[in-house]
């Protein structure tokens, strides 16, 4: 029945709210900590001896703690990616059912049943 599935489909936006609002949060404190990471890497790349601004950025670049950082943004993006276009569909499944009980509401005026 079709009222039985927009009732699913706001149920399920209902239940990924959070989710999606945490995976947001996740992605975008990643994508803020990733230049905290890089301030720390060119520091320790100083500490380590490096003098040039351009060395010490290649060596934080370079880090596999900086590889790993980018790694654990990339499954954050993914998955508030996921999550963001499975709320839309459930979304149009909501626009789609509202429009055909338009039309049918339509459809009753225009022969008078």
């Amino acid at each position: 029945d079709s009222t039985e599935q927009m009732e699913r489909a706001l149920a399920f936006i209902r239940d990924k709210a959070k989710e999606k609002g945490e995976a947001r949060g996740e992605r975008v404190f990643l994508e803020e900590f990733r230049k905290s990471k890089k301030a720390l890497l060119k520091i320790e790349a100083r500490q380590r001896g490096i003098k040039s601004d351009c060395e010490a950025e290649d060596y934080a670049y370079a880090h596999d703690d900086y590889i790993a950082l980018l790694t654990a943004l990339q499954i954050a993006t993914e998955r508030e990616e996921k999550l963001r276009l499975q709320i839309l569909a459930a979304e149009l499944r909501i626009a789609t059912w509202q429009t055909q009980r338009a039309d049918e509401r339509m459809e009753r005026r225009a022969y008078h049943a």
